[in-house]
């Protein structure tokens, strides 16, 4: 074989350190700040990534796949029996139904399609089963498939331009609640269709809730995908606030709630780039549009209201990996005006990202259980909690490692 033929990598397997360097830089991380994150000193990283000290033992391994942001654990360590995808979460079993009713493209139909004002209730009773419902997957994923076929057909029925347009943006809507439901599964490509479709049908309803909702969720799909769709996310974000902004004086309590979101939603997006000036700005612009609104209001989409804002400081807290910040935090927020089951339940596993930052995970383990008692699907399919619970499964503490365990069953991640 020449010298300069192309080398076999599962020949001669690049080594967990060089993984380790590569996904870092690709980061844009430099060894102290990445050797600060993980409490270590930047000549540990640099020992490791060289291969003069073995790799780390899993608990770190997974911190440092959180860190650099590295969905598959077996992309880091190269061990192919690893493939623990860390920030996906099962397939459900209705997404085969949903995934049916998104992908189905009918030209004709033999019955007529439900009324605006029809829709409209059926969409509002999926929003608050999906707010209220312990396993709200499974709620909403019964109710799509027949919702989704109705909206589309709703539209293609409109015999005026102003019927289109309102058919638009429940069709919009109904796609924006379908999100929810495939987020996290395994089907990215479902994902996407989903958020694309609704951003199209937002456009062409003219409503400004509609495409501010679409926008949101649409920068929420770009920032899952990675630190090079932050970019992304922040040009779909401020797009749609300049959008948004010339109608908020004469717009309802909707619009400026969403308006509101997508102010935090810059705001999350600068902190996982870590710049913190602009993460804390921007929840500051967002506490201030929160602040307008009726105290108890609440959006029917983002839970976005004065209630949530407390919440939304340790998520910025904890994105930026500021552990005693994320505590403090922690501690002010009030959990219990949060009226959605799922968002008091992601309350909570930021919570538990909080104390484990801080160095407490015995209550970041609790703090993940009240998460479960709270929302189970939320949990489930949360690519953080199975984190933190699959690292305490290692603990050298036989308690702290019964509980994790316990709960890793609860999740799916463990047999019986």
């Amino acid at each position: 074989m020449s010298s300069d033929a192309t080398p076999n990598p599962y020949a001669d397997p690049v080594a967990f350190g060089q993984r380790m360097q590569i996904y870092r830089q690709r980061r844009g991380m430099s060894r102290p700040v990445l050797a600060g994150l993980l409490g270590k000193s930047p000549s540990w990283v640099k020992q490791v990534e060289a291969g003069q000290i073995q790799p780390p033992k899993l608990p770190m391994i997974l911190r440092i796949a959180e860190l650099l942001r590295v969905r598959d654990l077996a992309d880091l360590t190269g061990d192919q029996s690893l493939h623990i995808d860390l920030f996906i979460g099962p397939g459900h079993p209705r997404l085969a139904a949903v995934k049916v009713a998104v992908d189905a493209f009918p030209f004709t139909a033999d019955r007529e399609a439900p009324s605006a004002q029809h829709l409209r209730h059926r969409l509002d009773r999926a929003w608050a089963a999906r707010h209220e419902a312990p396993n709200h997957r499974e709620v909403i994923g019964g109710l799509l498939p027949d919702l989704i076929r109705d909206a589309q057909l709703a539209v293609r029925q409109a015999d005026t331009g102003t019927d289109r347009r309102a058919a638009m943006a429940i069709l919009s809507e109904v796609y924006s609640l379908s999100q929810f439901f495939v987020a996290y599964q395994p089907d990215a490509a479902l994902l996407w269709r989903v958020a694309e479709r609704g951003m199209v049908a937002a456009q062409d309803s003219e409503d400004p809730h509609a495409i501010g909702v679409a926008a949101w969720l649409t920068a929420q799909a770009h920032r899952d995908s990675g630190p090079a769709h932050l970019g992304a996310a922040d040009a779909v974000t401020l797009e749609a606030l300049r959008y948004l902004e010339p109608r908020l004086p004469d717009a309802d309590e909707h619009v400026r709630a969403i308006a509101g979101a997508l102010q935090f939603e810059a705001g999350y997006t600068a902190a996982r780039r870590g710049e913190t000036g602009a993460a804390w700005g921007w929840w500051d612009k967002a506490e201030k549009t929160a602040r307008k609104l009726p105290g108890n209001y609440f959006h029917p989409v983002t839970s976005f209201g004065r209630a949530i804002m407390g919440a939304h400081a340790v998520t910025v807290a904890v994105e930026l990996h500021q552990g005693g910040e994320s505590v403090r935090q922690a501690a002010r927020a009030d959990k219990s005006v949060i009226k959605s089951r799922p968002r008091r339940a992601r309350h909570r596993i930021e919570e538990a990202r909080a104390y484990q930052l801080d160095g407490q995970p015995d209550t970041a383990l609790a703090a993940l259980g009240k998460a479960h008692e709270s929302a189970p699907e939320t949990i489930r399919y949360n690519g953080y909690a199975r984190r933190i619970v699959l690292e305490q499964t290692e603990s050298r503490h036989p308690e702290r490692r019964q509980r994790a365990s316990e709960l890793a069953v609860k999740l799916g991640m463990l047999a019986a």
